[in-house]
């Protein structure tokens, strides 16, 4: 039996056009909608997800993902909350530590991230359940914090790569985002996040492009390239990224962005991280990672809304 699906927007385009595309995922099957949170690279997260829930009745909806710095974890527990309101009970949150294509325009330096993502999700979940929260973190602080529209069914997804963020995933969420892993890797991180789930049911969400053109994979090195700065040492080290070259993305991005850093992402990568081949080809593939890691739901990202109706349509008829 397949696995839901879901789809993840990146609002680089107008908000109608991302609405649009929500429906067809809606109409077609898919069961969650998430939209990337980027900062000022994209539009803003939780006004796209109003107007989303707005024109749709079925599908969930939530920010994919989101993080404690931007913005203050207590008014993004009041923003999903009222997500929640106004799409009926569909609400849900991607919550990570932050990556730098969101925190390096704004300024914003991580400081002690596991801490303040279990802070965070500890402060949602207690707002979520109408209780007073007081809480005196590094980053954020709660003093007697309320909200009394919250639900406290509303589901969590933690997000990262390293072994620290996937235990505070197993240990405190109710699910876990694995995007962009490397297929070495992937097993690795499920069996982890499997053997310490405290909460039942625990949802694993695999998400990755799938690439079978030559344009998608020029896209695929794109998407690769901030995820690679951002993804632990051990993976680095595993594929032979030097610290020039991590130098070299980061300055690529700061100057231009995904598009200008794509060239310093070796072609030999894109293959380690993506699914790649022919659209039977690359069902199969997906099909035996899903199968074999026991993954519960497939995520597909779409980073250029521009040529997203045809590849949620494709993904469509893979499942």
């Amino acid at each position: 039996m397949n696995p839901p699906v879901s789809v993840n927007l990146m609002p680089t385009i107008k908000i109608e056009t991302i609405v649009q595309l929500a429906q067809l995922s809606e109409k077609l099957g898919y069961r969650r909608c998430w939209v990337y949170d980027e900062g000022l690279h994209t539009r803003d997260v939780f006004v796209t997800l109003t107007a989303i829930a707005i024109a749709t009745e079925k599908i969930f909806l939530g920010p994919g993902i989101t993080n404690p710095y931007v913005r203050h974890p207590g008014i993004t527990a009041a923003a999903i909350a009222s997500l929640d309101e106004i799409s009926a009970g569909r609400a849900f949150i991607g919550l990570g530590a932050g990556g730098g294509l969101t925190l390096n325009p704004l300024g914003i330096e991580r400081s002690k991230p596991i801490k303040t993502v279990s802070d965070t999700v500890t402060a949602l979940r207690e707002l979520f359940e109408g209780k007073r929260v007081d809480i005196e973190g590094e980053e954020f602080s709660l003093k007697s914090a309320y909200l009394d529209y919250g639900r406290e069914t509303i589901e969590i997804f933690l997000a990262g790569r390293g072994k620290r963020i996937t235990q505070i995933g197993a240990e405190l969420g109710d699910g876990f985002y694995l995007s962009y892993i490397h297929k070495d890797f992937l097993s690795e991180h499920i069996d982890a996040l499997r053997n310490s789930a405290k909460r039942d049911p625990f949802r694993i969400v695999y998400s990755t492009m799938i690439v079978s053109s030559e344009k998608e994979f020029e896209d695929a090195r794109a998407a690769l390239s901030f995820r690679l700065v951002d993804s632990p040492q051990e993976v680095k080290d595993h594929i032979g990224m030097t610290e020039d070259l991590n130098d070299q993305l980061k300055n690529a991005l700061t100057e231009g962005g995904p598009s200008h850093a794509a060239s310093y992402v070796p072609r030999e990568w894109v293959e380690q991280f993506v699914i790649t081949g022919s659209q039977s080809e690359a069902s199969t593939e997906l099909g035996n990672l899903i199968s074999k890691n026991g993954i519960d739901e497939f995520q597909l990202p779409i980073g250029k809304p521009e040529e997203a109706e045809r590849i949620i349509q494709r993904t469509s008829k893979m499942f």
